[in-house]
């Protein structure tokens, strides 16, 4: 069973996914990829894991790192989006990676020469738990915001949010 609740950011609604245990799905209404884990019933219903999901989400739409991440359930069968999600994690609230590093980080984990770069962002457009797993944190080569599930809007209202270096 997928349950479902809605949460009123600054930026917009923002709809919110579990499976009853884990977070699965974090997504700005009308977002690209919008309910990809989604079920196809589902049930919209209070759980714990919701109440903790907006308290860090309060927490971090008041400019602040939360400190702590709220249990997540990555639903894929792609152990490359994995790898890529899980990097993203690792991303620090403010900081900003590029698909080329991180694709530079797999091809050195894989013992590869290199990486597609594409191919980190099929990965990280897919991320069905944004602003959580931080996609909005990654940029093109020479610094620009490209390719936001979200929108590039949103994207740039995230960053300035962390006080990230454009």
């Amino acid at each position: 069973m997928t349950y479902t609740q809605d949460y009123h950011s600054p930026l917009g609604k923002i709809t919110l996914a579990s499976d009853g245990r884990a977070l699965t799905g974090l997504w700005f209404d009308g977002q690209k990829y919008y309910g990809s884990t989604l079920a196809a019933e589902y049930t919209a219903q209070d759980l714990p894991i919701f109440v903790q999901t907006a308290k860090w989400l309060d927490i971090y739409f008041n400019g602040l790192a939360p400190d702590f991440t709220p249990p997540l359930q990555m639903q894929t069968d792609s152990v490359f989006r994995r790898t890529v999600w899980q990097i993203l994690q690792r991303i620090p609230f403010g900081k900003t990676t590029t698909y080329g590093q991180i694709a530079a980080e797999i091809a050195q984990q894989k013992g590869l020469a290199s990486m597609s770069a594409q191919a980190v962002g099929n990965a990280v457009a897919h991320n069905p738990i944004s602003i959580i797993i931080p996609c909005h944190r990654v940029i093109g080569a020479k610094g620009d915001l490209t390719g936001y599930a979200g929108g590039l809007e949103k994207k740039r209202q995230l960053l300035a949010l962390e006080g990230a270096c454009l």
